[in-house]
């Protein structure tokens, strides 16, 4: 019997835990889910608790996460991306396999030659984006590098939304996924790409400024903004000298102009935590970002120092969250961005009998017989509910038959890995 370690049993990982469950007996193994919240994931596995039993785990306990990962052929991390160095570490001290959703870690790369000594596996990007959109677009480019075809663009975008029958507020937008990362969502650097040969960076402040129309067929049109870095991906993708590379976030038109107001005022900075009082109110919150020259209540105070119009669809997007409201915040000490995300989490939350949907875009332009060409790639998946999301079965998927075609012996590369290679 071989032994699977999930480690997170968070928002994304129920079609995760479905699939490794429905599959543990023909492939005889048996999944071991840690998580700190045991009556969450307890809620995942009720009525399997024989081939998937859960264990309480703190995944900062150096010691107790090294313990349980040592007991296990396959680990699969589902903790935050910050926490994975610490699992990937542990893996290579126990000489255990490990997969995780996530973006590669810059300092994980310095790892591989270890890695592949020791005969592991460490399988990244193997969730959604990133993840399923490698892994179609890889498909596409491996077909077209074999006609002989010449690419010349290639431009990528997904998002995680609401589906049309569950989008009952302005904003056009509810939490399938990790809040924090929706919230600090292009901090850390500039988006880079490249556009007609040349290197594009758009800073921070500038990055919900400077969206594209994004029009799907039989979807409609969304608007995108560039992810973080589209450029280390010409390499990866073996397309180095491709001149247009581009990759980047759905939402629905008029969300990201409306999320540059809270951007530029200051509202999803983390670096410092505000001194509010116990008693501050949202207006409170947001007047605390206003010049001192503002003197108007905080929606005419907010509308003057940006420009915009008092009575307009961004000013009323701000009020829908109770920004300008007397609704108390309820705790202290907290960055912006941890405080606006109490808010966000309570006005966009799946509510029961909400879906959300996942969409996900490519555009390949190429040349081939002397002429320019092009194919678009869609895909859209909409969740069952709140607990079996799009997102869910997009991220989790894909990890488990990763697991599967690793333990199985499918997967013969050893190392860093991402999954863009057709095995």
């Amino acid at each position: 019997m071989r032994s699977i370690l999930l480690i997170g049993a968070g928002r994304s990982a129920s079609s995760l835990l479905s699939y490794l469950i429905q599959h543990a007996a023909e492939q005889d193994w048996r999944v071991t889910v840690a998580e700190r919240d045991t009556a969450q994931a307890r809620k995942l596995t009720q009525g399997h608790e024989d081939v998937a039993p859960v264990v309480e785990l703190d995944a900062s306990d150096p010691k107790a996460r090294a313990a349980l990962i040592a007991k296990h052929d396959l680990v699969i991390s589902m903790l935050p991306h910050s926490m994975h160095m610490d699992v990937l570490k542990d893996c290579l001290a126990l000489r255990k396999h490990v997969i995780t959703p996530s973006y590669v870690p810059d300092a994980l790369w310095p790892l591989d030659a270890e890695f592949k000594r020791a005969g592991l596996v460490v399988l990244n990007e193997m969730g959604v984006d990133p993840g399923i959109d490698h892994m179609s677009a890889m498909r596409i480019i491996d077909g077209l590098r074999a006609t002989g075809a010449q690419l010349e663009a290639f431009e990528s975008y997904c998002g995680g939304l609401v589906a049309p029958e569950s989008d009952d507020n302005p904003w056009g937008y509810k939490f399938s996924w990790n809040p924090r990362n929706v919230v600090l969502a292009g901090q850390g650097a500039a988006a880079r790409y490249i556009h007609g040969g040349r290197i594009k960076y758009i800073p921070y402040h500038k990055l919900f400024r400077r969206t594209v129309c994004v029009e799907i067929p039989g979807l409609g049109a969304y608007e995108g903004y560039a992810n973080r870095d589209s450029l280390k991906y010409r390499e990866v993708y073996g397309i180095a000298e491709i001149p247009t590379m581009k990759r980047g976030t759905l939402r629905k038109q008029g969300y990201c102009e409306a999320w540059d107001v809270l951007v530029q005022l200051g509202c999803t900075e983390d670096g410092f935590a505000m001194e509010l009082p116990q008693t501050a109110t949202w207006s409170d919150f947001m007047r605390s970002f206003l010049p001192e020259t503002a003197t108007d209540d905080v929606r005419t105070g907010v509308a003057k120092t940006l420009a915009l119009d008092p009575k307009g669809p961004v000013i009323n997007k701000l009020d829908w969250l109770g920004l300008f409201g007397n609704g108390g915040i309820g705790h202290m000490g907290l960055s912006p961005a941890a405080t606006l995300q109490l808010l966000l989490e309570e006005k966009w939350k799946l509510q029961p009998g909400d879906k959300d949907l996942l969409v996900m875009w490519h555009r390949f332009r190429y040349r081939a017989e002397g002429r320019t060409k092009e194919i678009q790639a869609s895909l859209a998946v909409t969740g069952e509910d709140t607990i079996h999301t799009a997102m869910a079965r997009t991220v989790g998927l894909p990890m488990a038959i990763g697991a599967k075609l690793l333990l199985n012996g499918k997967i013969a590369e050893r190392g860093v890995l991402l999954p863009v290679k057709p095995e």
